[in-house]
């Protein structure tokens, strides 16, 4: 997610290189003691008079110590204009604390009196060797060790010996055990301790992965110890690192103690994805040793871009990565306005197969951005991001790629993990405490989740994979609200689910269960595990009966599936609706809250309901009634049974196909206060098969007509007949008779009609 930790490691350690070589350079020109010696020259050889030297050595000391030697084969002295021509030289620098063993050779040097100029006529050969250990080894004792010397070449060299300043126009080549390089143009000012390499700067370092270093210009100077590099650059296969200006502050040693990069900082890097770095700055802090870093800071809108599979983009106002060992990276802290945001683009066609899983994939693409006032990497080994942590509130803001939907999730604290693989790919996240989720859809009301903690798992190929919340969960959705311990949310299929103890409330439908869960995009709500619906805030229906009364509607079952646009509930398993005394059961219940609508279905099993009957008297007795299917509509106050229907009174039963049971409406039934709110019976209708048992008769029919407060029975169809134990069989094509008597009607055919009263007393 962030530049890959291998390569930015390689970048510093060739910086390091980089700093040995200017900081060697700097050394030869500000302790530029070929000055002194060749000051010295003319006056040994005494250059008013012709003459000429053969092998002679020039050394000067102070202390008891050599800080130079001057060694030659030959010294010509020209009379005319004092010229002199030094042949085959050799100058070996100590320098006053004995710390240097530098050696400068070249075939031909001559002086110019007039002009104070000493000029190379050929090559110059430079090396360049520290001697730590001189000022406890014998005078003029070479090192013990030559540790990785600088190797210098130039020609047309000039020198002043008045103003000591020193000068080519030639390209300057050295060469060091790590890496090789040349510049074209020098100019060194005594004065001023200032040296200027004029152009062309060019360093090619070695090694399994061989790097080119570029700059315009480069400038050195003593007081302030610092070298400045102007449009530094550096190449190697497929990464580049530059900016505009790179200024390197040394320390009284030539040590480097760090390198302030500055003016569009850039990192570009192109292997499996191509990442991009920038910065306004960048400042590296060194170990005393200049080759190890202890801290880098970017600063100045710091921005990362990698694309590739996952597009990310980070950005932040200031970025400090620290760093330990042999520039071993261990932790990056940003701050300022931080921003990372990993881009999830629907895969081509051309890579990924039209199936029905890539499918769903390109249509469950999401985009993700993290923003925080800071946050710390930690890096593990050195390799790879392995985990990170914000500071304050953080917000992370995840955006479907096919929608306008956008949900914004915020805690106290957000502590990141990053899976194996390049890139360092985003696996995990955990926030707590006040943790709280937003969904934004435009034209849809916000949805929004607490709780005290959230755990955050990402899909390995980019987006979210599942959201967890635990502790005090609550869910707000319009006037849809939920409580639960824990809850688990999956964007794929927009499922919410509920454990522990789970509520939900809408629209006065409070429902609780083992668990629920909840499609977030067609509303629709499952429950499972000893489900339990109450319907309150109910007005009364005067013209209403079964389910009329303003008290709560409660339903119990195994499972419950509601559905929120039409407001219908199917409950399944054991399911068992009432209101005061008014009772359904049956496997299966669906019941519809704005209509007060019930329909029921058995699957194999009897389908329930209690209603009352009310004799003249007033006296209430209850009526069960049992079928394969019920359904009510309360606006008709009509219950219709299907298949097998059983009807059970105090002193009768009724069995038919089919039946159509009629309710007093609730102000009919008010007259008696003691029966408020129960149903009470009106009409029966019923067809197919109809048997009436009575204790002391049996009466078959096709059809029936029952009102309940006659007490009175009318069948017809397929020769309906009464069987009286007592008084025998009566048939006829409609047969009237009465509960509380025996009172019968029959009716014969209009063709010989036959009428017949009986009435025996009792």
């Amino acid at each position: 997610m962030l530049v890959p930790i291998a390569r930015l490691r390689r970048w510093f350690a060739l910086g390091a290189i980089i700093i040995t070589v200017i900081v060697a350079a700097a050394y030869f020109f500000g302790h530029w003691q070929v000055r002194k010696a060749l000051k010295a020259v003319p006056k040994k050889i005494g250059y008013e008079v012709q003459q000429s030297a053969q092998e002679f050595t020039i050394s000067r000391s102070e202390q008891g110590r050599t800080i130079f030697t001057v060694r030659a084969s030959k010294a010509v002295q020209f009379k005319q204009g004092g010229r002199t021509e030094l042949h085959d030289v050799y100058i070996i620098v100590y320098g006053r604390d004995a710390s240097r063993y530098d050696r400068i050779y070249g075939a031909d040097f001559e002086y110019d009196p007039q002009s104070s100029d000493v000029s190379a006529k050929g090559d110059v050969q430079i090396d360049l060797e520290a001697n730590p250990a001189g000022l406890a080894s014998p005078d003029q004792a070479p090192p013990k060790e030559l540790k990785n010397p600088m190797h210098l070449k130039t020609s047309g060299l000039v020198f002043n010996q008045k103003t000591g300043n020193a000068y080519t126009k030639e390209k300057v080549e050295f060469r060091v055990p790590q890496a090789s390089g040349s510049a074209t143009g020098v100019d060194y000012v005594a004065k001023g301790n200032l040296l200027t390499l004029q152009s062309r700067i060019e360093i090619l370092l070695n090694g399994p992965n061989p790097a080119r270093v570029t700059a315009t210009r480069g400038v050195i100077t003593k007081e302030p110890r610092q070298i400045v590099l102007e449009r530094p650059r550096m190449t190697r296969s497929d990464e580049k690192l530059e900016s505009e200006k790179a200024t390197f502050f040394l320390r009284d040693d030539n040590t480097v103690e760090r390198i302030l990069a500055s003016g569009d900082v850039r990192a570009d890097m192109k292997r499996r994805s191509e990442t991009q770095a920038r910065a306004g700055q960048a400042e590296l802090l060194m170990t005393g040793d200049s080759a190890t870093l202890r801290t880098a800071v970017l600063s100045g809108n710091v921005q990362i871009q990698s694309t590739g599979r996952h597009n990310i983009q980070g950005n932040a106002g200031r970025v400090i990565l620290s760093f330990s060992g042999k520039n071993r990276l261990d932790k990056i802290h940003a701050e300022a306005g931080v921003k990372l945001a990993q881009y999830q683009a629907p895969a081509p066609t051309t890579t990924v197969p039209n199936t029905a899983a890539s499918n769903a994939l390109r249509a469950n693409a999401q985009n993700l951005e993290i923003t925080a006032p800071a946050m710390d990497f930690f890096v593990q080994n050195g390799k790879r991001i392995n985990r990170a942590e914000t500071s304050g509130t953080a917000q992370i803001q995840i955006l479907q790629a096919n929608s306008n939907q956008r949900t914004i999730v915020t805690a106290a604290r957000f502590e990141a993990k990053f899976g194996e693989g390049e890139g360092s790919r985003l696996a995990s996240l955990h926030g707590e405490p006040d943790t709280k989720i937003v969904t934004n859809t435009p034209g849809q009301v916000d949805r929004v989740t607490t709780s005290k903690a959230l755990d955050v798992v990402f899909r390995p190929e980019g987006g979210v994979a599942s959201i967890v919340q635990q502790g005090a969960f609550a869910y707000f959705d319009g006037d849809r609200k939920a409580w639960a311990d824990h809850a688990r949310y999956t964007p794929a299929d927009q499922m919410l689910t509920l454990i522990g103890s789970p509520r939900v409330v809408e629209g006065g439908m409070t429902t609780t269960a083992r668990t629920m869960r909840i499609n977030r995009v067609s509303g629709d709500a499952f429950a499972d595990g000893d489900v339990k619906s109450t319907y309150s805030q109910l007005k009364e229906q005067p013209s209403g009966a079964l389910l009329a009364s303003s008290d709560p509607i409660h339903v119990t079952s195994r499972g419950m599936t509601a559905h929120r646009s039409p407001a219908v509930a199917v409950y399944t398993g054991g399911a068992r609706l009432w209101q005061n005394a008014n009772v359904v059961e049956a496997p299966n219940i669906q019941f519809d809250r704005d209509r007060r609508s019930v329909a029921a279905e058995g699957n194999g099993q009897p389908v329930s309901t209690v209603l009352v009957q009310v004799d003249k008297a007033g006296k209430a007795t209850p009526v069960t009634i049992t079928a394969t299917s019920l359904t009510y509509a309360d606006s008709e106050r009509k219950v219709h049974f299907a298949g097998g229907v059983l009807v059970k009174g105090a002193d009768m039963t009724i069995t038919a196909k089919q039946m159509d049971v009629l309710l007093l409406t609730r102000t009919q039934a008010s007259t008696n206060q003691s029966l408020a709110g129960e149903g009470r019976l009106d009409k029966i209708v019923a067809d197919g098969n109809i048997v009436i048992q009575q204790p002391t008769r049996r009466a078959t029919g096709g059809k029936l007509v029952y009102s309940a407060s006659e007490d009175k029975f009318v069948l017809m169809g397929g020769s309906p007949s009464i069987f009286d134990a007592e008084h025998g069989q009566i048939t006829g094509d409609s047969l009237t008779f009465y509960k509380r008597d025996d009172r019968v009607l029959v009716e014969g055919r209009e063709t010989s009609p036959t009428v017949t009263h009986t009435r025996v007393a009792r």
